[in-house]
Order: C-alpha cells, then structure tokens, then sequence
C-alpha cells in the first residue's frame, strides 16, 4: 500500500521528479490534460462528467494517499505531494465548465485552460482567506481543503471573468 499511496499522492512520482515547485508538478500536468480530452470531447456533457470524476476521485484517493505521505516523510505538507494541485485544479474547470458554453476553437480552449491554470496558481500562491486557514488543518483532509478552496476561487473567477476574456482575445484575433 505504502507504493500505492505514493503514487497517487506524489502522481506517479511527478512531485519528486519535476524540477517546477510541487504545485506546479501536479497542476501543469492537469492543465495538459484538460485541454487533451476538452479538445476531444468538446463542449460535450462528458467533458463535466469526466472532470466531475477526477475531482472525485483525485479528491478521495488524495486524502488517503497525502496522509500517507505526510506520515512516511514526516511534513505536515511535503511540497512532493501534488494529488491536491490535481483535484484542485479539476474545481477550476468544473466551474468554469459549468458557465462556457462553447469552445469555437482549439485557441479559445487553449486560453481557457491556460487562464484556469494561472488563475489557480495565482489562488494556491496568494491563499486569501480561507485558504491561508484551511491550510492549518491537519492530516490529508488539510493537504487537499486549501486546494480545493483554492480551486474554487479560481474557478469562480474564470467563469465570471470568461465572458470578458473571450471578448478580449476575439477583439485580439480581429
């Protein structure tokens, strides 16, 4: 089990191997592989269903697996464990998802990924309240709450601020 937990809390050993901090190693990756299965899957139904397991499941698995690895490595929150980055990264789109109601081009997916990656960066990094107190949790249950809160800061920025950003860039392309 203990292969196991490290696994999924470092994903697949990402958090260990990158040289980009820890948060970094866990969300770049996620943001890839957003926009891979977005750009298959579209504007579909199933897009917010596979983004609803990954949270789902990233957020599970991750309680289990950061717990695990605080203990083995004896930090309160080891920078190599990056599942929250996955999961909160995955409350980004979801919310995002929720309001976008079309991407017209691989470009404007692009950007939106790209501004859901930065804006939870930005959210992780700054921790505004609560995120700076959900952070002083203990165990895996605080290794991923400041990240999903995070997430969902994030996420409620990209879908209010999308409409604007779309009009940007269009008035950028024309």
């Amino acid at each position: 089990m203990k292969d196991m937990s490290y696994r999924i809390a470092t994903v697949f050993g990402l958090g260990d191997l990158l040289p980009a901090p820890g948060t970094t190693a866990g969300s770049f990756p996620t943001a890839l592989l957003f926009f891979a299965v977005a750009l298959g899957l579209g504007r579909s139904p199933l897009l917010g269903i596979f983004l609803l397991c990954a949270l789902i499941a990233s957020t599970i698995a991750g309680i289990w697996a950061a717990e695990k690895e605080r203990l083995r490595r004896g930090k309160e929150d080891p920078g190599p464990v990056v599942i929250d980055e996955v999961a909160g990264q995955c409350v980004a789109y979801l919310c995002g998802f929720f309001v976008v109601s079309a991407f017209n081009s691989p470009s404007e997916l692009l950007l939106f990924t790209a501004a859901g990656f930065f804006l939870f960066r930005f959210f992780d990094i700054l921790k505004p309240w609560p995120v700076r107190q959900l952070e002083q949790l203990e165990g895996g249950f605080g290794i991923m709450a400041d990240d999903l809160v995070a997430g969902l800061q994030a996420g409620l920025v990209l879908a209010l601020g999308w409409p604007w950003l779309r009009g940007v860039f269009e008035s950028f392309l024309n």
